[in-house]
């Protein structure tokens, strides 16, 4: 059994060798593929010192293209399982093993739907971070479109429809079935499309709780203003892709052209005080936000 990490990382070296030293650490990896989305911080100087270790280095097309590349490389390699994990998440010795525990259980009962991919509980700071939901909404348009988060709670492996790419374990015949990710994304939404896709193709995904890995906190020492200034041109991506995603895979008009707009005057709202007080915002930045919208619903993707 052929098993594939690939790392997608752009200026965190530090993080990067921390996540490539726990990686090193596991056994049962046949090889790891880090995909070097143009870093300028050294990180190709300290990846050419390494060995054991396949680099592939591109321009900064985001999480979305970094995994695109690295899913394309490890299936087109022969990998049967391929773990992706973005450089801020650390898995702890046993997490692959409790992944595949998981997958070999369900293979030995015929009768379930096949596994197709298998994503592990995160920690941060030492409290379960949870992005992962039981179901996708695509019909109720003021409705949350994650329903069913998972709470701290949760003990054993459970179903869901909306995972991160902070490792995912993908089957190969998942690959085989639905494709790579959807490139032109960038960031936010490619994991949720991609898991959805997997879904729908007839695949389960997978929570499993006792397959940890440590998640790096950022910001913590911000102010909220610092904090929305630092993430504004991730703001855009967010609401375009929110946008796409919803119109892509909306079957009510509400869903297609309202839901998102829920979402964006808040987005809006918080862009209009922070141009007012002079904190990081300009008014071209609340236009590049209702342009994110238009852009979505037209289903108009790429980098900004």
């Amino acid at each position: 059994m052929k098993i594939t990490a690939v790392v997608v990382t752009y200026n965190r070296k530090e993080l990067l060798k921390r996540v490539i030293g726990c990686l090193k650490d596991i056994p049962a990896l046949s090889s790891i593929v880090v995909v070097n989305n143009g870093s300028t911080d050294g990180t190709d100087q300290w990846l050419a010192k390494q060995t054991g270790i396949e680099v592939i280095t591109q321009s900064n097309v985001g999480g979305s293209g970094g995994f695109y590349t690295g899913i394309k490389h490890a299936y087109e390699d022969g990998a049967d399982w391929i773990w992706c994990m973005d450089d801020d998440v650390f898995p702890e010795p046993d997490c692959l093993s409790e992944l595949l525990k998981v997958a070999l259980k369900q293979e030995a009962n015929a009768a379930q739907p096949s596994i197709g991919i298998l994503c592990p509980r995160r920690i941060q700071a030492g409290e379960v971070f949870v992005n992962e939901c039981r179901k996708i909404d695509t019909t109720h348009t003021f409705a949350s479109m994650h329903q069913g988060r998972l709470t701290v709670d949760v003990k054993e492996p459970v179903d869901i429809e909306g995972m991160v790419f902070e490792g995912p374990l993908i089957r190969r015949e998942v690959v085989e079935s639905i494709g790579f990710p959807n490139k032109d994304l960038f960031i936010f939404y490619d994991d949720t499309d991609y898991s959805l896709r997997a879904v729908r193709a007839g695949f389960r995904v997978v929570y499993v709780p006792d397959a940890i890995m440590q998640k790096e906190k950022f910001f913590s020492d911000d102010t909220w203003a610092e904090k929305q200034k630092k993430k504004k041109w991730k703001r855009r991506y967010q609401v375009r892709n929110s946008a796409y995603f919803n119109h892509h895979y909306g079957t009510t008009f509400g869903v297609r052209y309202v839901r998102t707009l829920t979402s964006l005057i808040g987005y809006l709202a918080t862009a209009l005080w922070l141009t007012i007080s002079r904190r990081g915002y300009s008014w071209k930045d609340i236009g590049n936000l209702w342009s994110a919208y238009k852009d979505g619903i037209n289903e108009r993707l790429g980098c900004y």
